[in-house]
């Protein structure tokens, strides 16, 4: 797939929204739940999931032709910039390390398996095919 610049620009600006969401959505849940366990992170990563299966549902990243303007605006840029697996790694080793082997492992199986449900459910929600 090639991306011209006009796709390019469109990519680094919803990074940098999605970027700003991702810091202001994990900092207000962790203001509210805590940061014993990474929740902040998850909801990110939930809503994420969620958010993807809408935009996939309604745009669907295999459209003919390809992927277009509002798909690399919104998914490529704006979730890939919101949601976040290097954080997801790094919180569940810290957890690993501190002994905390249950929640590393809630973590992981939270986000994998919430997150596959929630990515289903916005799917479903959008009226993708069954």
């Amino acid at each position: 797939m090639s991306i011209g610049l006009t796709g390019l620009l469109l990519v680094a600006g919803g990074g940098a929204l999605g970027g700003m969401g991702r810091l202001a959505l994990a900092n207000l849940v962790a203001r509210r739940l805590g940061a014993a366990f990474p929740w902040g992170t998850l909801a990110v990563n939930l809503s994420g999931a969620l958010l993807m299966g809408l935009l996939a549902g309604v745009l669907g990243p295999s459209a003919p032709g390809g992927p277009g303007p509002l798909w690399q605006l919104l998914a490529i840029g704006l979730l890939g910039g919101y949601t976040t697996v290097s954080s997801l790694s790094l919180q569940t080793l810290t957890l690993w390390q501190q002994r905390r082997i249950h929640a590393a492992l809630a973590n992981l199986l939270a986000t994998l398996v919430v997150g596959l449900l929630a990515l289903v459910l916005g799917w479903w929600l959008a009226g993708g095919p069954a």
